[in-house]
């Protein structure tokens, strides 16, 4: 049978790292390639604690909630934002989220009409573009380098597209792990305010900071609630199997957006914001946060000590300062997307830096993880992909 599917699936791709997953999950392969925290680091007790506190409390924990979620938890998370110096808001203007996918996804429900542009880095993240895609609304890229975007290319594209919305992933960013300067965060602030278009700021990664004496505020911090959304999530601090995710920003977008989440599943999980709240009270969070810190950096110290030792031919990148990703930049002319499946059969997997771009993409670049890999498997994985890419650059050369 032929199915009369809407007009707008054909907008619809799968996701370039979930299908590198799947291929990784078949087969003995060291993954670099997921944006994923260690399961061996999960604040197992803690969790179960807090759980066993919300059945604790009654039958009424089962019950259903307010569609913009735990009011205690959104009152916990009021504070814990204060603390990055993002203020001026209640719990009213708090929507909790099924992960904050879901708060770009209901942002860009609420927002964007076909054709409506989104301003964003180049290369950004992945799963953003596919949801703004799937919107039918036009992404534009904006040119960056290490610290953010170029404000003459912003303004430019500001003035010449005049964007509904810039998206931006400013701290620790996926896939380019850079942080952009404060001089950035301001300016583009500023333009947003000169020409009255929404920031949405997307900050996943923003608590694994490797150098708590350097201090990166949030463009939210900067703002006075008019301009600037801000979401984040549990799942790189606490388990991804929570799926709970917030955003926070002007009152009459929120309201908006509980509304069109109304539609789409009333509320999201309540067991887990209950335990979430407990986990945040009770539970030392942000001490568990520094034990993440400690064995990260350490995982990224030494793959950059691996990169550094491999001495590739016409190798760039950036050292992370925080997140999950390394973004590598190989001499021009490889094709990372080309050499994955070579990799992936010597025992390596990355991500193919081409999907993260808007439009055509820089062929030689890849994304790696250093996260979920133990220093041992992050010193044999490396030797592996080092390898590879020897290989595939004396072929290269070979069919100049």
């Amino acid at each position: 049978m032929k199915y009369a599917f809407a007009k707008r699936v054909r907008h619809l791709q799968s996701s370039a790292v979930r299908e590198i997953l799947k291929v990784v999950s078949e087969g003995n392969v060291i993954s670099f390639a997921g944006g994923l925290p260690d399961e061996d680091l999960f604040p197992m007790e803690g969790i179960k604690e807090a759980f066993e506190k919300v059945f604790s409390s009654g039958k009424k924990s089962l019950q259903y909630i307010e569609t913009e979620g735990y009011r205690p938890l959104r009152e916990i998370l009021i504070e814990r934002m204060k603390k990055k110096g993002i203020s001026g808001y209640s719990a009213d203007e708090v929507l909790l989220t099924t992960g904050s996918q879901q708060a770009i996804d209901l942002f860009s429900k609420v927002f964007f009409n076909p054709g409506d542009i989104v301003l964003t880095e180049n290369p950004t993240y992945l799963a953003a573009l596919q949801v703004f895609e799937s919107y039918e609304a036009h992404v534009i890229g904006v040119e960056s380098d290490e610290y953010g975007m170029l404000p003459d290319d912003l303004e430019a594209k500001i003035k010449r597209y005049r964007p509904k919305c810039i998206y931006v992933v400013p701290t620790f960013s996926n896939p380019a792990g850079k942080v952009w300067s404060l001089e950035r965060r301001r300016l583009l602030l500023k333009l947003a305010q000169k020409y009255h278009v929404v920031i949405f700021e997307d900050d996943p990664y923003g608590d694994i900071h490797f150098h708590k004496d350097e201090q990166y505020w949030p463009i939210a911090a900067l703002d006075e609630g008019t301009h600037v959304l801000y979401t984040s999530t549990f799942s790189k601090t606490a388990v991804p199997a929570l799926r709970t995710g917030w955003i926070v920003g002007p009152h009459q977008i929120i309201r908006i957006m509980s509304q069109a989440k109304q539609a789409n599943d009333l509320h999201s999980n309540s067991l887990a914001q209950q335990a979430l709240y407990y986990l945040c009270r009770d539970f030392d969070l942000d001490g568990h946060i520094d034990k993440l810190i400690d064995v990260y950096y350490a995982r990224m110290t030494m793959m950059l000590n691996e990169l550094e030792k491999a001495n590739l031919p016409g190798l760039s990148y950036v050292v992370p300062k925080g997140g999950m990703f390394f973004w590598i930049e190989l001499e021009e002319g490889m094709n990372t997307t080309e050499m994955l499946p070579k990799a992936v059969k010597k025992g390596v997997a990355y991500v193919p830096g081409a999907p993260f771009y808007v439009g055509r993409g820089k062929e030689n670049a890849l994304r790696l993880n250093f996260t979920h890999s133990t220093p041992e498997k992050i010193q044999k994985g490396m030797a592996l992909l080092t390898a590879v890419v020897k290989e595939e650059s004396r072929d290269c050369k070979l069919l100049e």
